[in-house]
This record gives structure tokens, sequence and C-alpha cells, in this order.
């Protein structure tokens, strides 16, 4: 089964893309790369709880991909944030292919317009390269996440990665894709 997004991008996107700028080879039309899913703790406190606290992390990163994201560690020591070599201080996940579209479509349709006083999502988040990062508070507007078994609210960070060479080509891609940018 292909997913929404994907047979949508296809039929409609690709197209439109190729006629807006002008492309010869199919090849050459912008498209979804991959997208990583990043949660980060930061230091976590010497209370204990540490390893409770970055396994539900875990737990709601897969829930929420469908995919087992791997726990990040600190690369090196720093005492004046009292961090040590080897501390977990996240987890992330990279997604691709048929699940990527998937994730794509449920953060555009059911995620996003859950968000409190939601307007849309800013213009000036590309890097120049044509990939987006989009910040997000609380993991609590997918729906998969149960309120009742969430400890504590966590934020993730969310970066779309695409094959544009700039960031207009890349806009033009996710606004057809349907991501709701804020409109000026």
């Amino acid at each position: 089964m292909v997913p929404r997004l994907k047979a949508h991008y296809k039929e409609k996107v690709a197209l439109a893309l190729s006629s807006r700028f002008g492309y010869k080879n199919p090849m050459e039309v912008p498209r979804l790369e991959k997208i990583v899913v990043n949660i980060g703790l930061g230091k976590l406190s010497d209370s204990g709880k540490e390893n409770k606290i970055i396994e539900d992390s875990v737990n709601e990163l897969s829930i929420i991909t469908g995919q087992k994201p791997i726990v990040t560690r600190a690369r090196k020591s720093i005492a004046g944030f009292k961090l040590r070599e080897g501390v977990p201080i996240g987890c992330a996940v990279t997604l691709r292919g048929d699940r990527m579209y998937e994730f794509f479509d449920r953060l555009v349709n059911l995620a996003l317009p859950r968000v409190r006083d939601f307007r849309g999502v800013s213009h000036d988040a590309f890097d120049g390269r044509g990939n987006y990062t989009l910040g997000v508070r609380e993991l609590l507007i997918f729906p998969e996440i149960d309120y009742s078994k969430v400890e504590k609210v966590k934020g993730m960070n969310i970066t779309i990665v695409t094959t544009a060479k700039s960031d207009e080509e890349a806009r033009d891609l996710m606004k057809n894709l349907g991501m709701p940018f804020r409109k000026n």
C-alpha cells in the first residue's frame, strides 16, 4: 500500500514543481529525502529517575514514528554543565520512505492543527539548502500519545531534509505537500 501523501506527490506535486521551475529531468524535481525527529532532554537530575525519563522518551518517540529510536549520548564531558561523556541526553529517529511520508502526513494534518493558537509554521526556518527545522513544545499534540501516561512534558525537533537546491524550491514543495505556512 502506497502512503496517501506519496501518491499525491507523484501525481500532482512533482508535475506542479516541474512546470513552475522548468525541470527537464524527473530526478531534478525536489522531494523529501528524510525526516529526523529528536528529543533532547539535556542533563537530567541525579535523582535516579533519568533511566525512566529516557525510557519514556524512547517509548513515546517509537509510538509517534513507528520506528525504534536510538539513545543519544554526550560526546564529551563539560564540567560547567555537570555533564559526563557517555551520559544519555536524548533520543532520535531517522525516517525514510513510506514511514517518512506517513509521519509527515500525520504531522501536517493531525498534530499541527492541535497546537493551541496555531496560525501556521514560520517561513524563516529554512537553512539555505532546502532543509526545514520545526520545534514542537509538547508531544501531546500527536493523538497516539496518551495524556494520562505522560509524567514529564517534553518537546522535540523535527528536521525535514529535501533534495531541493534552494529554500524557494523547498518551500514550494512543502506548501504543495500541505505544510501550513504562516500568512504574512
